[in-house]
């Protein structure tokens, strides 16, 4: 049985900001569960008996090869994606880089990655994705949220 396909699956996301505001996004590549292409804020599945958080701070490492602080939670979203037959909750959750710098470990998963302004993310975004980054917009100062550099 397949999580998010056999039965509704957990997906925890990271809305990475530094210090100048900008925002950590990754393409998703060839071999994602789903959305391929797509630019997202990174994250991954959480397995039974883990905690969201350390879902996440492993997820992250495993992939970028870093250590997140894992902060407020932002939002939960219903992640449907009724075309490719799958059914997810992700919750997203801001958090900060601690140590390390980010690189792509599992070139499978991802074809790129970098760091965008709010206001000039790369697009197409995943439907989780457009989602965070709309409400993370609306708790920015209306410079910040317009900022493209």
């Amino acid at each position: 049985m397949q999580r998010g396909m056999d039965y509704i699956g957990v997906g925890v996301g990271a809305i990475i900001v530094d210090d100048a505001g900008r925002l950590f996004l990754a393409q998703r590549g060839p071999r994602a569960r789903n959305e391929r292409g797509r630019w997202e804020f990174p994250g991954g599945a959480v397995e039974f008996g883990e905690t969201l958080r350390a879902a996440l701070q492993r997820e992250i490492a495993e992939e970028y090869g870093i250590q997140i602080a894992v902060g407020e939670l932002l939002t939960v979203t219903d992640h449907l994606l009724p075309d490719e037959g799958q059914h997810w909750v992700s919750p997203s959750y801001l958090c900060r880089i601690v140590a390390g710098t980010p690189t792509i470990l599992e070139p499978e998963k991802c074809s790129a990655i970098g760091w965008f302004a709010p206001a000039a993310v790369p697009a197409p975004l995943t439907v989780v994705t457009q989602h965070d980054l709309a409400l993370y917009c609306q708790r920015l100062p209306p410079a910040a949220a317009t900022k493209t550099e």
